[in-house]
């Protein structure tokens, strides 16, 4: 079994401490690091890129939750808690479990379960740009109250509107604070085209394309809505999509 890396983030230093001998029962989990609050944590997660997160929720300063809505890279997140009334919150941002202290080692071995094994990495020079998110990895969606955990092979629309930008998926259309071209710079070229000024579409959910007498090109997506290409954008599209 590969190792699957793990960071603590817990304000109490006996909790983190209790936590770790319970781990020690997993040989294959392996503790990178540890943080005291949403800031430290947040340093640690981009610098270590942990596989698991076992986070509490109420920590000084920022709670758990808000340290999610600022992440970059997201790990799967295992909640640890003192309190069970955000259980069901928890669930909405798609945790893999939640863990009420103390833990009980049996349910900590049933959450331990639902963690993924690691990727073994292709070869080096097999692999895509490292910037770029792939269509599996899932990223922290808030939009005021609400929370999601997206899938980005998931989010089928993308569009700019003013220094905003709305995701389109499953039903759902947050409004997060990032630029389209801040987007455009993480996505894959392989999987998202620019359509427009305004617009990133994502090819596999184009189910047909129409032809208009300027030049342009109208795609129109599983979902019904239909985007317009510009010429330029449209030329690009017949480039790149020709046998």
């Amino acid at each position: 079994m590969n190792p699957t890396t793990a960071l603590i983030v817990d304000d109490e230093r006996l909790a983190r401490n209790a936590l770790r001998r319970l781990l020690a029962a997993h040989p294959w989990i392996e503790i990178i690091g540890e943080a005291a609050h949403a800031d430290e944590a947040r340093q640690a997660i981009a610098h270590f890129k942990p596989n698991v997160l076992f986070l509490d929720i109420q920590m000084p300063g920022k709670d758990g939750f808000e340290l999610l809505s600022e992440l970059d890279f997201l790990p799967h997140v295992i909640f640890t808690t003192a309190y069970d009334q955000y259980a069901l919150r928890a669930f909405e941002v798609s945790a893999l479990d939640y863990l009420v202290k103390p833990i009980e080692p049996e349910r900590l071995s049933e959450a331990l379960k639902r963690v993924p094994q690691p990727k073994v990495p292709p070869p080096v020079e097999e692999r895509p740009a490292p910037d770029y998110l792939t269509a599996d990895e899932q990223v922290f969606v808030k939009d005021g109250d609400k929370c999601w955990f997206v899938r980005i092979g998931d989010i089928r629309l993308i569009e700019s509107e003013g220094n905003y930008t709305r995701l389109h998926f499953d039903r759902e259309r947050p409004l997060i604070l990032r630029s389209l071209n801040q987007l455009e710079e993480r996505l894959n070229p392989a999987q998202f085209f620019r359509a427009n000024r305004s617009q990133i579409i994502n090819l596999r959910y184009i189910r047909r394309m129409d032809t208009w007498a300027n030049g342009t090109l109208l795609a129109e997506l599983t979902d019904g809505q239909r985007v317009e290409l510009s010429r330029r954008r449209a030329h690009d599209f017949r480039e790149r999509m020709s046998l």
